[in-house]
């Protein structure tokens, strides 16, 4: 399983923000495990800060922004990307002013920053949230639609088509995230002429200086606005390159429009408050409906936390430990071997699996008439996959063997019968100590938690395999 991380030490940026042209320094800053992201005003009274997450996003007006109370950061989707991007789970992030810097729009400034300060492993688990069935979400009206599928790791697809012949329809795909840098990172922002005419009409754009924006000219310019792009961004010339877009710029991709929408995308998605582990699909991706979708995905995420975790097992994965295997470290032996195969196992996690049938045969005796699988049993197959955990820290487990010596809290919520599948979890409560294995074990049928028990072990060595 992957480890959360967090950054080796504090690093900084500065720079301007694209629509309230104040300067402003940003400062990452290690956090502790399960810390997430959280921004800091260091220049307000008090330094409140802002964890940033979907039920805090305030406006999508030109961008991301996300405030509590007079606490408010502009234009966070970026450093948001960047962090994911990195697979950095915990970062505060400290901010002197409103708005994130624009540097030259996009995320590649922020990576280079957050590679400087190198990434730490921490010692705790990621948790992901993992896209287990379609989850779909569109804004009719605005052609907007978003849609997450399952699959083993991050991946996106976003289209967008703004029905203009100067951008046209343009793809963008990213199937691993730890490609963002090298595919992603230094796509930059972009914006229409017609746009940015009236933004600078109203004074929405005080840190633009046509070095952090693709204009694309969608419309043919008169003199007079040539003149205002000239005056505005201090230039003495303003021409339109043969592909569309003014003159200050070179495109790094054909398509760099799309793989900015999928920057924006990865940082808006972010505020779900947790990492994702799905394929996202979107067709013309904006702030608005990218924060909607978040703010789906973080209520899925309570309503799942307030569940037990149920393992996910998937047959055609490769076993951790097949039966061959489980009798070679467990003296147990059928009709008392109630443990199939390891499907997951960590340094204080095991997963088993075991597969009720007829054939058990507890049920010649137990309820011959309605067979219902003895409780008691259910509580041996958590102890059995438990202490197939527990061997696993000695180097000859052959030689050993686990004793009950307490259990506590067990409860029974549902009865197992013939044709379930057990899937049992067992999870360290504390460390192993002098032979002394503590741990919390559930037994699921599906997603439904059908007998849980604390146990308590001991290894011991046997007498004559010494």
């Amino acid at each position: 399983m992957a480890q959360q991380n967090t950054i080796q030490k504090m690093v900084s940026v500065q720079g301007v923000g694209l629509h309230t042209g104040a300067t402003v320094t940003l400062n990452f800053k290690p956090a502790p495990a399960n810390h997430g992201y959280v921004f800091q005003r260091i220049d307000l009274d008090g330094q409140p800060k802002v964890p940033a997450l979907a039920k805090h996003v305030i406006s999508t007006d030109r961008g991301t922004t996300i405030g509590i109370g007079e606490a408010v950061i502009y234009t966070v989707e970026h450093v948001m990307a960047s962090l994911v991007g990195l697979s950095i789970d915990n970062c505060l992030i400290e901010i002197n002013g409103p708005e994130t810097p624009i540097m030259d729009g996009s995320a590649k400034h922020f990576v280079e920053c957050l590679e400087q300060a190198g990434i730490e492993t921490q010692n705790a688990e990621r948790e992901y949230f993992e896209i287990r069935e379609p989850i779909n979400f569109s804004l009719e009206e605005e052609g907007i639609e978003l849609m997450a599928l399952p699959a083993d790791e991050y991946q996106l697809d976003v289209m967008v088509d703004y029905g203009t012949k100067v951008l046209g329809s343009q793809n963008a795909k990213l199937h691993h995230i730890g490609d963002f840098k090298s595919k992603i990172s230094n796509a930059r922002t972009f914006s229409f002429l017609h746009e940015l005419e009236f933004l600078l009409e109203h004074g929405l754009i005080k840190g633009g200086d046509l070095n952090n924006a693709i204009v694309y000219v969608d419309k043919e310019p008169s003199p007079e606005v040539f003149e205002k792009l000239k005056t505005a961004f201090d230039k003495e010339n303003v021409t339109v390159k043969a592909n569309g877009i003014l003159d200050n710029l070179d495109l790094h991709y054909p398509n760099e429009a799309a793989r900015h929408k999928l920057l924006d995308v990865i940082g808006d998605l972010a505020l779900c408050g947790k990492p994702i582990k799905g394929r996202i699909v979107a067709t013309k991706p904006g702030h608005k409906g990218n924060t909607e979708f978040a703010k789906i995905l973080a209520k899925l995420i309570k309503e799942q936390s307030k569940k037990p975790k149920v393992p996910h097992y998937d047959p055609n994965t490769k076993p951790v430990h097949d039966i061959t295997s489980v009798m070679k470290i467990l003296p147990h032996r059928p009709p008392f071997l109630l443990v199939d195969k390891i499907i997951e196992q960590t340094e204080d996690k095991v997963v088993g699996v075991k597969g009720v049938t007829m054939n058990e045969g507890f049920f010649v005796g137990h309820f011959p008439g309605a067979p219902v699988m003895p409780g008691v049993l259910q509580i041996e197959a958590m102890a059995q996959v438990g202490g197939i955990l527990a061997l696993s820290t000695v180097p000859d487990p052959e030689n050993y063997l686990t004793y009950f010596l307490k259990l506590d809290n067990v409860r029974f919520k549902q009865q197992v019968v013939p044709g379930d599948t057990l899937l049992l979890k067992c999870t360290l409560t504390e460390p192993i100590r002098r032979g002394i294995v503590q741990m919390h074990g559930e037994t699921f049928v599906g997603d439904k938690l059908v007998s849980e028990a604390d146990m308590m072990a001991q290894i011991v060595k046997e007498k004559n395999k010494d």
